[in-house]
C-alpha cells in the first residue's frame, strides 16, 4: 500500500469523524478531570502538568502532615506511576502481575480486585524491572496495559472485563510498561523492548471497543510511520521544512531499521486546539553505534501526530545517531509561557541527554535547548540552526571505537532525567524536575540480533558525578523560557519519583532511599517522611470530605533500583546500574505500599476557618 493511499484513507477517516461527531471527548473523564478533588489522569491533566489547584496543604502547615492510612499491593519490585481517584473510589495498580484494586475511600475496603493471568516468562524480556506506570480512566472503564502487552478494559464499578486486545509479542521482546492515555474517544499506548531489537510504534485504540484505529512506527518506510514527505515538518537550517521522501530509511544501513528500536514506553500529552498527540521515541537498536551508521531517524525524537489519523505533523530528533542510550521518551509538558520574552504555546521536554528543550508545540520550531545539569559533557551545546548537539569527541563511543571503554561520560545512560515526570506550576511559571546526577563508562561491542534475546552490545559502569556534591540526584526548578536552572537541591540518591506542584505553594517528590519530601517554591525543604521502601512512584493529591490528601507508592525498583528489585550483584548488571546504586541496600529494602498523608483535623479546621 502506498503512502498516498494510507494518507488518503487517514484523511477520509478524519472527514467521517468530523461529519459524524464520533471523535468526541469522553464526558465522564472530562467531568472527573475538571474537579480538582479527583486525580483522574496519571499526569493530572492531558498537558502533563502534574499540578493541583488544591491548597489546604500549604508551605506553612505542610510540616504537620501525618500518615492517614496505608495499603499494601501484595507485590514486591518497583512501584512506578500512581493511583487514580474518581469520586469516592481509588484505583491502585501494581508491578507484574499487574494487579488492580478499586478501594472505597470511605473505609479503605476493597470494592474489587483484578489480577490478570500472565505467563511469567515475560519477566525475562522486561529490560529494567517489572514496573507498570499506572491505569487510565474513561467511559466508565479502567484501562490496564499489562506487561505481556495485553490491554484490558475493566468496568470501573465492578472490575469485570469489558474487552481485551493484544498490543505486541513478548516472544520478540515486546512488552508494555507505559500507562495508557485516553484522549477524546481513543486510547493511546506505546511499546517497550528497545534492548531486544523491537521496532517502536504508537497505537490508537477505540475506547469503546478496543479496535485498532491507527499505528505509527518510529522508524522505517513513510507509509508505516504515517509520515507525509511533503507535509510532515522538521527543524532544518533554522526553519521548519518538509522531512522529504524516505526520511527514516535514508539514515539506516540496509535493513537495520527493522530492528531499529525507537520504542515508546514513556508518557503522552494532547492539545485539543491542535488535535495533536505529543510523545518521544527511544534509543535505536543496538547500543553499539558502529553497527548502525547514520542518524537513525526517527529514534530519539519528539513526534507530534494528529489524534484522529495518526499522521505526523512535525518531528524533531534530539540525539541523532545515539551513542549513549539517551532515550527520548520523557514526558512532553504543554504550557503557555513566555519564551525569550514572547508568548508561546510551548512544549517543554527535559531529555535523558541532559538538555532541556522548549519548542513551539503548534509548528515544531526549536526555541530553547540548554543543559539542565551543568556537568553534562557528552555534547558542548545544541546548534540552534541545525538543531544538532555538538558532540565532544572525547566522549564519543563511536569515535573511540568498539571494545574501547570510554570513561567519564555525563550523564549516564539513565540520563539526567529518566521517565520520572516533572511538574509545571502555572502559578510560578516554573518546572519542578526530579533528576539524576550520575556519570558512566561505556564500552560497545559487536552483538548479533536473535529475536527475543537481549540486543544491547555495550558494557556500562555508573557512578556519582565526580567533583560534584557527592550525591546522585538533584531536585531543580527550571525556567523553560530562558533555559536556566532557577535553583537546585542536592540529594544523596537519584530523585526517581514523579514531582507534584500545588496551589498551596508546596512541591512534592520522592527519593530512592525512601523519603517523600516537600519543598516550597524556592526549594527550601519543609517536611519529609521515610516510607518503608524506596520511592519511584509519582506523588498525587486529591480531596475528600473537605480534606486534602497526598499519596505515593513506596517500592524500590526501576532501572536505578534493579539491583535490589532483582537481587543482582555484579556491578555491570542491570545495564550498569547495580554498581552505581550499590549503596542503596544500606538505606532501604523491597516494598509495595501505598502511603497516604493528610493534615490532622485540628490543622485542617484552622485552614478552613482562615479560608473563609
Amino acid at each position: 500500500m502506498s503512502f498516498k493511499v494510507t494518507l488518503k484513507t487517514a484523511l477520509c477517516i478524519a472527514g467521517v469523524i468530523m461529519a459524524t461527531g464520533a471523535a468526541q471527548a469522553d464526558p465522564m473523564l472530562d467531568k472527573a478531570a475538571a474537579d480538582s478533588a479527583n486525580w483522574a489522569m496519571q499526569a493530572g491533566n492531558i498537558a502533563n502538568h502534574r499540578y493541583s489547584e488544591l491548597k489546604q496543604i500549604t508551605s506553612e502547615n505542610v510540616k504537620d502532615l501525618q500518615v492517614a492510612w496505608t495499603f499494601s499491593t501484595g507485590v514486591l519490585r518497583g512501584h512506578e506511576g500512581g493511583p487514580l481517584v474518581i469520586g469516592d473510589t481509588m484505583y491502585v495498580h501494581s508491578p507484574f502481575p499487574n494487579k488492580v484494586y478499586a478501594i472505597n475511600l470511605e473505609d479503605q475496603t476493597m470494592i474489587w480486585k483484578y489480577e490478570p493471568k500472565q505467563d511469567p516468562s515475560v519477566i525475562a524480556v522486561m529490560c529494567c524491572d517489572t514496573v507498570n506506570r499506572g491505569v487510565a480512566y474513561g467511559d466508565g472503564k479502567i484501562i490496564l496495559q499489562q506487561a505481556d502487552t495485553t490491554m484490558v478494559a475493566l468496568d470501573a464499578k465492578t472490575g469485570k472485563e469489558v474487552w481485551k486486545i493484544v498490543n505486541g509479542d513478548p516472544k520478540k521482546g515486546e512488552t508494555n510498561t507505559n500507562s495508557p492515555h485516553i484522549f477524546k474517544d481513543k486510547i493511546i499506548t506505546g511499546i517497550s523492548g528497545g534492548e531486544f531489537g523491537v521496532r517502536g510504534h504508537l497505537t490508537a485504540y477505540d475506547l469503546k471497543t478496543g479496535k485498532e484505529v491507527w499505528k505509527g512506527y518510529s522508524v522505517g518506510p513513510d507509509e508505516e510511520m504515517l509520515f507525509d514527505p511533503e507535509k510532515t515538518m522538521t527543524w532544518t537550517d533554522g526553519k521548519m521544512a518538509p522531512v522529504g521522501k524516505d526520511s527514516s530509511l535514508k539514515t539506516w544501513e540496509g535493513d537495520q531499521w527493522k530492528i531499529g528500536g525507537g520504542t515508546t514506553w514513556g508518557w503522552f500529552s494532547y492539545d485539543p486546539e491542535t488535535n495533536l498527540v505529543y510523545y518521544g521515541s527511544a534509543n535505536p537498536g543496538t547500543w553499539n553505534p558502529k553497527q548502525r551508521p547514520g542518524d537513525n531517524k526517527w529514534s530519539m525524537s519528539i513526534i507530534a501526530r494528529d489524534l484522529d489519523t495518526g499522521v505526523a505533523k512535525w518531528v524533531y530528533q534530539m540525539t541523532p545517531h545515539d551513542e549513549w542510550d539517551y532515550d527520548g521518551v520523557n514526558e512532553m509538558i504543554l504550557a503557555d509561557i513566555k519564551v525569550k520574552g514572547q508568548d508561546r504555546k510551548a512544549l517543554v521536554h527535559l531529555d535523558r541527554n541532559g538538555f532541556g528543550y522548549t519548542l513551539d508545540r503548534v509548528t515544531g520550531e526549536l526555541l530553547v535547548a540548554e543543559k539542565f545539569d551543568p556537568t553534562v559533557n557528552w555534547a558542548t551545546h545544541v546548534d540552534m540552526k541545525t538543531g544538532r548537539p555538538q558532540v565532544d569527541a572525547k566522549y564519543s563511543t563511536l569515535q573511540n571505537g568498539e571494545d574501547v571503554n570510554t570513561k567519564g561520560i555525563c550523564p549516564a545512560a539513565l540520563g539526567t532525567k529518566d521517565q520520572q515526570p516533572a511538574a509545571f506550576s502555572p502559578k510560578t511559571g516554573l518546572f519542578y524536575v526530579p533528576t539524576n546526577h550520575v556519570c558512566m563508562d561505556y564500552e560497545p561491542y559487536q552483538v548479533e540480533y536473535i529475536a527475543g534475546q537481549p540486543y544491547v552490545g555495550a558494557t556500562l559502569s555508573m557512578y556519582p558525578t565526580p567533583g560534584s556534591h557527592g550525591g546522585m540526584g538533584n531536585f531543580i526548578a527550571w525556567d523553560a523560557g530562558t533555559g536556566k536552572i532557577v535553583w537546585s537541591k542536592p540529594e544523596k540518591f537519584s530523585v526517581w519519583s514523579g514531582a507534584l506542584a500545588t496551589a498551596g505553594d508546596v512541591n512534592f517528590y520522592g527519593t530512592l532511599e525512601g523519603f517523600i519530601k516537600a519543598v516550597d517554591n524556592d526549594g527550601k525543604e519543609l517536611w519529609k517522611f521515610k516510607t518503608p521502601s524506596g520511592v519511584i512512584g509519582n506523588v498525587t493529591t486529591w480531596e475528600r470530605n473537605g480534606k486534602q490528601y497526598i499519596g505515593v507508592l513506596s517500592g524500590i525498583g526501576g532501572w536505578a533500583g534493579i539491583g535490589l528489585a532483582a537481587a543482582l550483584e555484579k556491578s555491570t548488571d542491570g545495564l550498569g546500574a547495580v554498581g552505581g546504586y550499590k549503596d542503596l541496600a544500606r538505606y532501604t529494602e523491597l516494598g509495595g505500599v501505598l502511603m497516604v498523608f493528610a493534615l490532622p483535623d485540628s490543622v485542617t479546621n484552622q485552614t478552613k476557618v482562615a479560608a473563609k
